[in-house]
């Protein structure tokens, strides 16, 4: 930690500790820095038409100046409830799954659970790693799996905790692999599919090369993540959220001292927890479920267990009001973190901001230009998390940028998914990524000082593979 020293009267030195923000403190102060921007940069607008496919994209050479609309003080001011209103659903969906995560934590079943998990994993704790984060990445890649981490992260906390890892390795194997398949996505209809129908890509095409590049992100994600692990076994002082992790751990060797037996019942409700998630894997992949149907399965299992724990409907009410309330916290951060986007758009500077960098693209060679429109990419995800909401606004104007630069629209396609997957791992504004953070209780600051190491090597795999790209003329 910085250390900040200062001479004392009686000549000694006194050394004052610099303490990181709150989460909260620091997105508040980016949302006033984008408040100033609308004061400073000039608003613009490209026309929006809905196209064969119904989805609504920029039109490429339309864009024009309008007359600015800086945000105020006033505009700061209301931005939180408005990014609160916007941000409705997934705030929702943090209060029902954690209440109904509570209601499945109170019949104790996933503490006998995690006892008996730690008794069958003994001294192959390092298998957890591959197995697990594989499972997640081959989600995000296939079916664009992000959100459905969020009640994963719960359940593997104290799993991670008692095999001897921290709350971070659970986020990073759960929803960082999500990030990992999503960012490499060789199938995910909801990124490379809606970017190919823009591009005019044929839809499918190019899966054998994103196929190499998901299993060496995936292999080298997972081989970082094992050698965090045994160096935060060997020393866990050296974990970002030490302090925060021995509260549970405490409450871990609380429930160990008691010798819970894993009996039929506990069996039964994590049996219960399987369909619940098979139920939702199926449903995303056939049914198109989103937010609140997800919602509703994990609700139904969290009343279905309750009764198998039988637990008296007050028990369960107060469990699930006492899980909602936990995700006080993380709903403020997720609501502030939406108003930023809100402030940039009433501003009307996030298409501004595009057109300039687009500009300033066409006029680099075919390697350069590449390189740099990861980074735009990467900058446009600060405002649009939505991998299809980017696509939308992106691809229309970078597929015909690349192609005057030699750049084929596979591979522009190729660079969209790089700097809008990787980087949800670590903008404030990623409404899945703060909510993942409060189920964790990761505070933001700490998670950035974790995962930036991880972001070098995901842009260097990044830059290595867009260069092999452009230069084979991948189409």
């Amino acid at each position: 930690m910085l250390s900040l020293r200062k001479p004392r009267v009686d000549g000694k030195e006194e050394t004052k500790e610099f303490k990181v923000p709150h989460t909260l403190v620091i997105v508040t102060f980016i949302l006033v820095i984008v408040a100033l921007a609308t004061w400073i940069l000039p608003a613009g607008t490209y026309e929006r038409i809905v196209n064969d496919a119904g989805k609504t994209v920029v039109v490429d050479g339309s864009f024009a100046y309008v007359d600015q609309t800086p945000q105020g003080l006033f505009s700061v001011l209301q931005a939180p409830i408005h990014g609160i209103v916007g941000a409705a659903e997934i705030i929702a969906f943090l209060f029902v799954v954690s209440g109904s995560i509570a209601i499945i934590t109170k019949t104790r079943a996933i503490d006998a659970g995690i006892t008996n998990a730690v008794k069958s994993f003994k001294g192959k704790e390092m298998l957890m790693i591959p197995v697990i984060m594989g499972l997640f990445s081959l989600g995000g890649a296939i079916f664009g799996m992000t959100e459905e981490a969020i009640p994963f992260i719960a359940m593997l906390i104290p799993l991670c905790l008692a095999l001897g890892y921290d709350s971070i390795m659970a986020m990073a194997i759960s929803y960082m692999g999500c990030i990992v398949g999503f960012a490499t996505a060789m199938l995910n209809p909801f990124s490379v599919g809606i970017a190919q129908s823009i591009a005019q890509v044929p839809a499918g095409t190019g899966v054998g090369f994103r196929t190499i590049i998901w299993a060496v992100t995936t292999v080298a994600s997972i081989l970082y993540l094992m050698w965090y692990g045994r160096r935060i076994k060997r020393n866990p002082q050296l974990s970002p959220v030490y302090e925060i992790d021995q509260v549970r751990r405490q409450e871990l060797e609380d429930a160990e001292s008691e010798h819970l037996p894993f009996t039929f019942k506990h069996k039964v409700i994590l049996a219960s927890i399987l369909v619940c998630l098979a139920a939702i894997v199926i449903g995303v992949l056939q049914f198109g479920f989103g937010i609140p149907e997800i919602a509703a399965i994990f609700f139904a299992t969290g009343i279905i267990c309750g009764f198998i724990g039988r637990l008296s409907l007050d028990d369960m009410a107060n469990s699930f009001i006492h899980g909602a309330k936990d995700m006080i916290s993380a709903a403020v951060v997720v609501g502030f973190a939406r108003a930023i986007v809100i402030i940039a758009q009433d501003g009307q500077i996030i298409d501004t901001i595009l057109y300039n960098l687009s500009n300033f693209i066409g006029q680099l060679p075919s390697l350069v230009a590449g390189y740099v429109m990861f980074f735009v990419q990467m900058f446009i995800n600060f405002f649009i998390s939505s991998g299809s909401g980017q696509a939308a606004l992106t691809m229309p104007i970078m597929a015909p940028l690349g192609e005057l630069v030699g750049i084929t629209p596979q591979t522009s396609i190729l660079i969209f998914q790089f700097g809008d997957g990787f980087s949800n791992a670590i903008f404030p504004t990623s409404a899945v990524l703060m909510a993942c953070l409060g189920v964790a209780g990761i505070p933001w600051a700490k998670w950035i000082k974790w995962v930036w190491p991880v972001q070098l090597i995901f842009g260097g795999l990044a830059i290595i593979f867009i260069t092999i790209a452009i230069l084979m003329g991948w189409s």
